[in-house]
């Protein structure tokens, strides 16, 4: 694992000239296409409560400036050459938080499912949902199966979003269901491979995660995609997530581009 603080800056100018398609056929890219870019790219959004602190505004002003960071990231990936988002929205853990602070998000979560749906529409983003999300209450589950058929038909973007997710529950199930299988005497246990375990998991649509990108400083995984990432390369930036933009994310995409990934070979 390798430590980057990148500069908010544009890609380098030879980057620049690489045309790309935006969302609107008629308007410039903002962004360049990067060669070799990631196809699936994962983020830890980390730094909201901090980057909050630091301007001494109310936790929930950084998960709203969190959301626009989310905006700016969904734009600027099919540009680059992402086809497949992975965004870590909220974790299994994140109800240990105080109450308050989970009814914001909530609160937050209710309202950007509506605002966002032409948003989604305009950048031609699928939505998919991972995690135990369907445990969430009724009126959030009914607003979250809404916007994956408003979706459906989008092709540019598969766009992820980890909602009451952990790695080890999302194997625990898969573990549970291969069981419930094997008992059944659909699945002979000695032949289980990882392929089974692999199409079982809330990822089994989408493509193998390249590259797992995570904001604020942080150096851990925090029960995000375990099986996942097993050969996903991993890149950090002590950016707050707030602060986070497409420019960043195009220079994680460039530096992807220039690794050589051996999977264990050599």
């Amino acid at each position: 694992m390798r430590w980057f603080n990148p500069p908010k800056a544009r890609l380098p100018k030879e980057r620049q000239d690489v045309a790309s398609t935006t969302a609107d056929p008629g308007a410039a890219p903002e962004f360049a296409l990067v060669p070799g870019a990631p196809a699936h790219v994962a983020i830890i959004m980390d730094g909201n409560g901090r980057w909050a602190k630091s301007r001494h505004l109310p936790r929930l002003a950084g998960h709203k400036a969190g959301v626009d960071a989310v905006r700016r990231v969904v734009r600027a990936a099919p540009q680059i050459g992402i086809t497949t988002l992975t965004l870590y929205a909220f974790s299994s853990e994140n109800w240990r938080r105080p109450a308050e602070e989970v009814s914001d998000l909530m609160s937050l979560l209710r309202h950007h499912l509506l605002a966002e749906l032409d948003e989604l529409k305009t950048n031609g983003a699928r939505l998919h949902l991972i995690g135990d999300w369907r445990a969430l209450k009724p009126d959030v589950v009914e607003r979250l199966e809404a916007a994956i058929d408003a979706t459906k038909d989008n092709s540019r973007l598969n766009l992820a979003v980890a909602l009451n997710y952990g790695g080890q529950d999302e194997l625990t199930r898969a573990a549970r269901t291969l069981a419930s299988h094997a008992a059944a005497g659909r699945l002979d246990p000695a032949r289980i491979t990882a392929d089974h375990i692999a199409a079982e998991l809330d990822t089994a649509a989408l493509p193998p995660v390249d590259l797992i990108i995570r904001s604020s400083g942080e150096q851990r995984l925090s029960n995000f995609l375990l099986w996942q990432a097993a050969y996903a390369e991993m890149w950090f930036t002590p950016i707050f997530w707030p602060d986070f933009d497409g420019h960043v994310l195009g220079q994680a995409a460039a530096d992807f581009a220039a690794r050589e990934r051996r999977y264990g070979g050599r």
